[in-house]
């Protein structure tokens, strides 16, 4: 483990932290630095109490390098997938495992990670990621805010890789339905390429599942409100087969289940073959405090299923609010190769107000299935049994391979070195043509102003990455050199196209100021601080600093050897409010003047902390 000396006294940086580019170096980096009438002076102790207290601080230090990585090596820490990663899905593949998770208005879209100790997860790619695959009917360009992309699944079957969801699109217009549009993509490498979506015809509601059965059959599983529901919210799970030549469906449809616990937003199915008999696993009470993981079980696929009457298996509803995670649910059961079962589930980290930036992110739960004890049932059904000690996602768990430690690093630098765009990229929408560009100038990514600005269902010069801890450092270096009036380009933290911050320098007259705006829902957006910069000269460093409950916004003009602070805010403005996380990204615009402009960014850091 490295110890890097930070403003936040030796915060833990994983051990694949880059340090800054060799050309962005100068920057202060301060140390944690002890008075004596912090720590306590000698002076006024007995040299015995000294020495017993040497050899006390000697023996404790050495328990601690003795024992402490030990201790940090036999568990892992939830979530293990830090940041805006909701609606799990997961498949393995031999000794590899592989993830998707909802991406909902983002592009590129259905972000997919490799691992093969279930702890460490790489980014991979995406199974949308041509704009081809997100216009026309699968609508990602002008897709309202919390729609989009729901609930993937991801299997492999044969040699192929299936990737099955919903994109759930308004369109504009007061009196317009809802379409909900279910597409199976397929790749035979999971990095891709992904081929274009086949849309399912016919196929109400949203979360898909797909099914191979061991007869051939393909089987799809959706959730939709039944014709004659019984209260407002209530949902139902249907089955049909699916024809894999065309990707239709077709034959008998058959209503399965409406759930356990009251059947509130029952959703999310998934379909297993276990004990010679077929599970399904729901997610039901809708993705907040309530939400839980339900299972039942059937003889056969086309029902009647069976509720465990053990439901909820999982679930943070019967737990306090304050509780460390809450709102667990929406679960992917999946079987290691030595027979063992986990299972990965979303949860929201309870970091500010019950909630965080991040919003909902992804847990690892251990499994162990258990027969019913019950001497007097004809048949005893085996169940499975999420973290079988307590009943709780835990923030610690074993290692499910205990010679394969968690690496957890949440930071990130990107130096534009590379001819590709990193993968942790990602736009709100399906970008304009011409937004960056990674030649125009080598080692540097050009960010052009679009005349638009950030508003519901628009596509400007905005992208970022995903905020990974509710604790961080975000710094960017920009050379900025327009001289057009209203042309503004910075960095922004954001979470919705109503919800966001924008610290950018903006042309005025014969000037150049530094503004810090934050647009709240329903509210104008309201300028927090504005500054002139009479030494500007072409190239700032813009830092936002999260710590505890406040953000602290700050520039510098002297590449880094010194920081102005120009505002402190709430960190409570960016909360995930609804169904994705937060991210912090680069901004420019020309305020909707035909004006050519752009900005240069020579380099980002991330470094995120981990909050105990």
């Amino acid at each position: 483990m490295q110890l890097k000396k930070t403003g936040y006294c030796f915060s833990h940086i994983g051990r694949h932290q880059s340090p800054l580019p060799e050309r962005s170096r100068g920057g202060n980096i301060q140390s944690c630095r002890h008075t004596d009438r912090q720590l306590g002076s000698s002076a006024h102790y007995s040299p015995f109490t000294i020495h017993l207290f040497s050899r006390f601080t000697f023996a404790l230090c050495l328990l601690v390098c003795l024992f402490l990585p030990k201790l940090a090596a036999q568990t892992y820490t939830n979530p293990i997938l830090p940041g805006g990663y909701p609606d799990p899905s997961i498949c393995r593949v031999d000794s590899t495992y592989y993830m998707v998770n909802s991406s909902f208005e983002y592009f590129p879209g259905l972000p997919i990670h490799k691992s093969t100790d279930l702890v460490n997860w790489e980014l991979v790619g995406y199974g949308l990621h041509r704009p081809v695959q997100a216009t026309g009917r699968n609508n990602l360009v002008n897709v309202q805010s919390n729609g989009g992309i729901h609930a993937p699944t991801i299997r492999h079957h044969k040699g192929l890789f299936y990737i099955i969801t919903t994109n759930v699109y308004h369109p504009p217009g007061a009196n317009a339905k809802t379409q909900f549009i279910n597409f199976i993509i397929t790749a035979k490498d999971v990095r891709g390429p992904w081929s274009d979506p086949y849309i399912i015809e016919g196929a109400p509601g949203i979360d898909p599942d797909i099914f191979f059965d061991e007869d051939g059959k393909v089987w799809y599983a959706g959730t939709h409100s039944p014709e004659k529901p019984n209260f407002d919210g209530e949902g139902e799970i249907w089955l049909q087969e699916l024809n894999p030549g065309n990707w239709q469906l077709k034959g008998e449809r058959f209503l399965l289940w409406r759930g356990a616990c009251g059947g509130v937003w029952v959703e999310g199915p998934h379909l297993y073959k276990h004990d010679g008999r077929y599970y399904l696993l729901v997610a039901e009470g809708g993705t907040h405090y309530n939400h839980a993981v339900m299972i039942a079980v059937s003889d056969d696929i086309r029902g009647p299923y069976i509720s465990n009457a053990r439901n909820p298996i999982l679930t943070t509803r019967h737990l306090s609010y304050d509780n460390w995670v809450n709102s667990i649910g929406h679960a992917d059961l999946f079987q290691l190769p030595d027979g063992r079962w986990y299972m990965v589930a979303l949860g929201i980290r309870g970091d500010e107000q019950r909630k965080s930036n991040m919003g909902r992110e992804t847990h690892l739960v251990p499994v162990e299935w258990e027969r019913e004890p019950f001497w007097w049932k004809e048949i005893k059904h085996e169940w499975p049994v999420p973290s079988p000690q307590t009943g709780r996602v835990e923030r610690n768990f074993p290692l499910p391979y205990s010679d394969k430690a968690q690496y957890r690093n949440s930071s990130f630098m990107d130096n534009f070195e590379s001819e590709q765009l990193n993968l942790q990229w990602n736009f709100r929408r399906v970008p304009l043509e011409n937004t960056y560009s990674l030649k125009e100038r080598p080692s540097y990514l050009r960010l052009f102003s679009s005349v638009n600005t950030i508003k519901e269902r628009g596509r400007c010069s905005l992208m970022g990455i995903r905020q990974t801890e509710s604790d961080f450092e975000y710094e960017v270096k920009m050379e900025f050199a327009s001289k057009a009036k209203g042309i503004e380009a910075g960095i922004s933290l954001f979470q919705k196209d109503d919800n966001y911050f924008t610290f950018t320098l903006e042309n005025k007259d014969n000037s150049t100021s530094l503004i810090l705006r934050l647009a709240n829902p329903d509210k104008p957006v309201k300028i927090l601080k504005e500054m002139g910069l009479r030494n500007y000269a072409g190239t700032i460093r813009f830092k936002a600093t999260a710590k505890g409950s406040k953000y602290r916004f700050a520039y510098s003009l002297d590449d880094g050897a010194t920081f102005t602070t120009i505002a402190e805010t709430s960190s409570h403005h960016i909360l995930s409010k609804k169904y994705t996380g937060a991210y912090l990204g680069l901004y420019s615009s020309s305020n909707g003047k035909d004006a050519s402009g752009y900005a240069d960014f020579d380099w980002i850091t991330y470094r995120a902390f981990e909050r105990p």
